[in-house]
């Protein structure tokens, strides 16, 4: 559960991730899906109730939530880069981790040909494109091998281009690495491209949850079945 102000903003019984799949959180806005996810990241704590990671119970020791904080990552709707090259960038969070120069360089050139920028890599990172911003955000979080990825509207103001650029590099990382990752998407055609398992929160509580195929053709909550059509009036 989490409230801002005693108003509950959102409320699960129960809720289990399994880990390798690609998941796909839809539901209108203010339904709670990215304060989900700043919470599943530890960026906030719950009002109320417990959270697991591969279940153990996180507990608020600063050194507990480190270490489970390096093992996943979030990549933003409005990506923040540092005003430095691409390559500083991308390679900021392995010199924090103490990656040694030679396997950091490895990864960066890996990364950066993944998303389709290599040939960016000496350019200043606050003089591209938006769409190339988020490639390079998506690059920073993938060159970590996080165990679990999550993503917030990582595509909603791209042009097609870069959103397939970031859909294929998602996908990628969970194929070669089991990296689980969670997607908040208002596009519920990404969704059914993309997961595997599909949520649907409606005012802050989770209505639905099964494979991908099953609710979006085969729902079994008339809330869910609205909101696909286009017919839920908010």
């Amino acid at each position: 559960m989490k409230q801002y102000d005693g108003k509950t903003v959102l409320k699960i019984d129960n809720l289990a991730f399994a880990a390798g799949k690609i998941y796909g959180l839809i539901g209108p806005s203010g339904a709670g899906k990215s304060t989900l996810l700043r919470i599943l990241n530890l960026l906030e704590p719950p009002t109320g109730g417990k959270i697991y990671f591969k279940g153990i119970a996180v507990e608020g020791k600063a050194k507990h939530l480190l270490n489970l904080r390096r093992k996943m990552t979030m990549v933003f709707q409005h990506p923040v880069l540092f005003d430095t090259s691409v390559y500083e960038n991308v390679m900021y969070g392995l010199k924090v981790r103490g990656v040694s120069q030679r396997e950091a360089k490895r990864l960066v050139e890996q990364a950066l040909e993944d998303v389709g920028l290599a040939e960016f890599a000496q350019r200043n990172a606050c003089s591209l494109s938006g769409g190339e911003a988020q490639r390079i955000a998506l690059a920073r979080a993938m060159v970590l091998k996080p165990e679990v990825l999550l993503l917030d509207e990582p595509t909603s103001n791209l042009d097609p281009a870069n959103v397939a650029v970031v859909e294929r590099s998602t996908r990628r990382l969970n194929e070669k690495h089991g990296t689980t990752v969670i997607m908040v998407t208002h596009n519920i055609f990404q969704a059914q491209r993309m997961a595997e398992e599909v949520l649907f929160f409606y005012r802050g509580r989770l209505v639905e949850k099964g494979p991908t195929q099953q609710v979006f053709h085969n729902p079994e909550d008339e809330r869910t079945r609205a909101f696909i059509k286009g017919e839920m009036v908010y």
